[in-house]
């Protein structure tokens, strides 16, 4: 891998964008990021994700020098839509993807984490949409998604600003799920990586798959789902051992079938 350096153990790949100085998101890291998404879906040593940055930063957004180089609108709309596809299937994906951010995660770099089920970070980190400041609008679905976190009055807000909001202030408005000080982020994260990757994969893909069904589905249509998962799920051998494990006071050994 040129753009990632990858470790995988107890069930958990760490993903570490090493793009220096800035981690900067260009089309050839998202295309190996959506090649990695693959091997991890296969891959039945892999439960959870965790996406981070290496040296000073998270990702501080799309590689701005790339810009330069796209011919016109047409094709700048296609980059748009290939980055919005990968962050979509992350966002999808049947393993939980955790995003570990010190630094910055600003532009691409915070669309990327805004796509991960879980975001982690510094009490000291910036995270925002800055692409008004360049004349440009977010394209990788960030004008989407950040209303989903912070309401929308924030989201325009940080958009017609171009301001960053810290790690503890995105905790606060619910774009980030816990702020931690920077020395015990990639503990704290890793804690809650063991505890999804504890869970049986079987049910842990149907919870991703009900949660996101919000986005396309109505109220009945997404409990009438829920239902058919509960017995799909209760038909697999890692129910019958959670059950057992529960009845006999011991932990269950889930084996994902």
């Amino acid at each position: 891998m040129s753009y990632f350096n990858v470790k995988v153990e107890d069930y958990v790949a760490v993903v570490t964008i090493h793009q220096p100085p800035a981690n900067a998101l260009s089309s050839y890291v998202l295309k190996e990021l959506s090649s990695l998404m693959d091997e991890f879906e296969a891959n039945k040593e892999v439960r959870v994700i965790v996406i981070n940055g290496e040296g000073r930063f998270f990702s501080a957004g799309a590689d701005i020098k790339e810009f330069v180089s796209v011919p016109n609108g047409e094709e700048f709309s296609k980059l748009a839509a290939n980055g919005q596809e990968l962050f979509e299937r992350i966002e999808t994906f049947s393993k939980p993807v955790i995003a570990s951010i010190h630094g910055a995660a600003l532009g691409g770099g915070l669309e990327l984490a805004m796509s991960c089920h879980v975001r982690l970070v510094t009490e000291n980190a910036k995270l925002g949409l800055p692409e008004l400041q360049l004349g440009l609008i977010p394209g990788f679905a960030g004008s989407q998604r950040l209303p989903k976190y912070v309401g929308e009055a924030k989201a325009l807000e940080m958009l017609l600003t171009s301001e960053p909001i810290s790690g503890a202030e995105a905790a606060k408005y619910g774009l980030a799920n816990h702020a931690f000080a920077e020395e015990s982020l990639l503990d704290e994260t890793m804690k809650l990586a063991k505890k999804f990757a504890a869970k049986s994969p079987i049910s842990v893909s149907a919870a991703i798959d009900l949660i996101n069904a919000s986005k396309t589905l109505p109220y009945h249509d997404r409990v009438k789902k829920e239902a058919g998962y509960f017995g799909t799920v209760f038909e697999s051998a890692d129910a019958k051992e959670g059950i057992s494990a529960f009845l006999e006071k011991r932990q269950p050994q889930f084996k994902g079938n």
